[in-house]
Formats: structure tokens, C-alpha cells, sequence
């Protein structure tokens, strides 16, 4: 394929406007100025897109599609497994549906890959999965799995075990049993790697990864105090983290600067429904920005529909981020967040051929999505809306 024309986004700190991008094999073979654009070859598919925005396909960095189906209800909901507060070994692969519906929505609007996994009633939830938006086998939609360790902090895990009067029911329990846990897999990681393990351990292998910092702790926290407590952690049993929700994030930016995590910002498109999302504000990007935290956006869907995401790093500029750090917090950002950078995230050489192709500025809402592309492949094609001088 090749795609000419156009207003071209590499996220690689390169504009050409008009530009070409140049695809072979599910793979970017070569980006640059039209004027540079190679002759076409034998085949190939040529998108004439005079007028248009040419993006990297969006990233979704924390979601639950798939995993909390949007129309089928609670039958459909596999989000958080309430049968025990510290579930690491759950894997987030076994329960997402292909079929939900909100996949198509993901990819109506520009959505080419997302993080989604288990919610944030537990502790410890389990695994999260970096997958791409298209397909119906789940096996062939995975970029990373394992992608993260989920854990949870505030409101939802001190509450989730009220009935069955368990652990935790303060903030305290919460830390306590999430220190236990890395506890517990620490020892089993230093009497593996000296040789003094008797048998393999279903409940603790899954910590393997996260204590050698080959993925991280995806911590779910709103409250300062609670980012602060996951920091805190983190720190001490020298893990790596991504905080999300972040909710009071520009309260602590510079503590948060401190740490060198970075912070998946959202979702801001909802109303304060509880007592820890009081201070819920778009402004929160900007300021988490001017402190040097890397960011993200996020709509947590489906607390906040994922076609929506583009909207939200909308209104984040509207409070006073940058455009073009609006469109690196969908882009580029959550490709480095999610440590998938080498496939997606930006239009490079040698990287997955996700693109999405607008009539404009994405973060707009008048601006449509003209074709979604994923590995290499058209996946959405708008045909007769906003399209009046795009070609094909």
C-alpha cells in the first residue's frame, strides 16, 4: 500500500505535509515528503488522501473492552474475580471476547491497539494484554502478554470484601497484603535463581517478570495518598509502575516527577461518582506536562466509551496541554507507557503498519475517521461522510 498526500503525523518529531507513507508486509517501509514518494509497484494498493491527517493508529493504555463486554451485562462482565483479594496468576487472555462490539467502535475511531485487563476490585487482579482492535482469534491479536501486573488502591479493593468481612477493609490492609504478596514472590525468586527450589509455584511465577522489570505494576489509584502509598511500594521492592487513573496526580506532579513513573491520565469524561474523584480535571494533564511526567490518556472503558478517547486528549488541550502533546498522550506516549514502542506508536521504518487516516485534527468532534489501517490492512473505510476532496 501506499498512501500519498496528505498531512503526515510521524510522532517521530517529523511532519510532512503533503507526505507519503510507504507499507510492505504488515510493515512501515518508508515515510518522508510525497515529493519522495517511490513509484508505485506492481499491485499495490494506492490511497490518495489530499487533505487529510495521517496519524499512527491511536492507543488505548487502560481499558477493560473485551473483558467487561458493554451490551451483554453482568453474564458478560469478567472483569474482577471475587473470590479472593490477591489473584496475580489470573490472566486478563482468558476472558476478553473479540466480539464485543465496542472493538468495532475502537477502530471507527482511529483505535488500532489497546492495554485491557481486569478491574480494580482485587488487590492483586492479575495479568493485563497489549493487543491490536482487529480480529476474532485472541491468539493473533496479542502484541505483549504478560503486559502488566494489576493492583488497586483506595476506594474499590477496601470495599469489594465488606459482605465476606476479609481483608482488606482500610487502606491499610490494602498495602499490607500487596506487600506481602511481593514479599512472598521475592523469596521465591531468589530460591529459584540459587537452585533451592523444590516445585514451581502456579500462584507466584506470574511475579516473575514484574520483579526482574520486564513489565510493570499497573497501580489503579485516584487519591494522592494512594499514589504516594503505590510509589512507596514500589520503591521498596524495586518494581517498576504506571500509575493509572491518577485522578489527584497534579496535586503531587512534582513527587510523581520524582518517582519516574509515568501516569495514564482518565477517565476525566465522567462524573465524580465518588468521594475519591472529587478533584477530577482536565487540567491534570497540563500540569503533570509542565512537570515532566510522561502521560497518557485514558476513558477506562467502558467507564468512559473507548471511541471517546480522541475527545479526551481534546479537551486536555482545551485546559492547557499542548496539541502536540495531545496527540503524542494517544500516540507515541502509550506506546512507550506500555513498552510496545518498537511495534507501534509512531510512523518509523520497521514498525507495525497501524494507521488511522482523520478529515482533520482527532481531537476535534467534528472530525471523522476516513480509514483505519492495521497491519497493513484497511480495516474501516468511511466512504461518504467528510470526505469531499479525499481521493482513493
Amino acid at each position: 500500500m501506499l498512501i500519498v498526500g496528505g498531512k503526515i503525523f510521524t510522532m517521530e518529531d517529523a511532519i510532512y505535509d503533503p507526505g507519503y507513507v510507504k507499507i510492505k508486509n504488515g510493515k512501515i517501509q518508508s515515510v518522508g515528503p510525497e515529493g519522495e514518494s517511490p513509484a508505485p509497484e506492481g499491485e499495490e494498493q494506492i490511497l490518495k488522501v489530499d487533505g487529510a491527517w495521517v496519524l499512527p493508529g491511536l492507543i488505548e493504555a487502560h481499558s477493560h473492552i473485551g473483558i467487561s463486554e458493554e451490551t451483554r451485562g453482568a453474564i458478560a462482565d469478567d472483569c474482577n474475580e471475587l473470590s479472593n483479594p490477591v489473584q496475580p496468576y489470573l490472566r486478563a487472555i482468558d476472558a476478553i471476547n473479540p466480539m464485543d462490539p465496542a472493538f468495532h467502535d475502537a477502530i471507527m475511531a482511529g483505535i488500532t491497539s489497546v492495554m485491557t485487563g481486569p478491574g480494580s476490585a482485587n488487590v492483586v487482579g492479575g495479568q493485563f494484554v497489549f493487543m491490536k482492535t482487529q480480529g476474532r482469534c485472541m491468539d493473533r491479536m496479542i502484541v505483549l502478554h504478560p503486559a502488566a501486573m494489576k493492583v488497586a488502591f483506595g476506594e474499590n479493593p477496601k470495599t469489594s470484601y465488606e459482605d465476606q468481612s476479609k481483608c482488606p477493609l482500610t487502606r491499610m490492609g490494602t498495602a499490607a497484603l500487596l506487600r506481602e504478596e511481593l514479599f512472598r514472590a521475592k523469596q521465591y525468586q531468589i530460591q529459584k535463581e540459587n537452585g533451592k527450589l523444590l516445585e514451581e509455584d502456579f500462584r507466584l511465577e506470574p511475579w516473575l517478570p514484574v520483579l526482574r522489570r520486564e513489565i510493570p505494576v499497573k497501580a489503579h489509584a485516584h487519591r494522592a495518598d494512594d499514589i504516594l502509598t503505590a510509589i512507596r511500594i514500589a520503591k521498596e521492592f524495586q518494581v517498576d509502575l504506571t500509575i493509572d487513573h491518577g485522578t489527584e496526580a497534579h496535586l503531587i506532579a512534582k513527587e510523581i516527577k520524582a518517582s519516574g513513573f509515568p501516569v495514564i491520565v482518565g477517565t476525566d469524561l465522567t462524573s465524580r461518582s465518588k468521594l475519591e474523584v472529587q478533584n477530577m480535571d482536565f487540567k491534570t494533564n497540563r500540569i503533570l506536562h509542565e512537570a515532566g511526567v510522561t502521560i497518557a490518556v485514558t476513558t477506562d472503558h467502558p467507564v468512559a466509551l473507548i471511541q471517546y478517547l480522541p475527545l479526551c486528549a481534546g479537551l486536555a488541550v482545551k485546559y492547557g496541554l499542548p496539541m502536540e502533546e495531545g496527540l503524542k498522550a494517544l500516540t507515541i506516549y502509550p506506546a512507550r507507557i506500555c513498552r510496545v514502542e518498537e511495534r507501534v506508536g509512531s510512523l518509523k521504518p520497521g514498525k507495525d503498519a497501524d494507521l488511522a487516516i482523520f478529515t482533520g485534527n482527532p481531537m476535534e468532534v467534528f472530525t471523522n475517521t476516513l480509514y483505519t489501517i492495521i497491519d497493513g490492512e484497511v480495516v474501516y473505510e468511511q466512504s461518504n461522510m467528510g470526505c469531499q476532496g479525499i481521493t482513493k
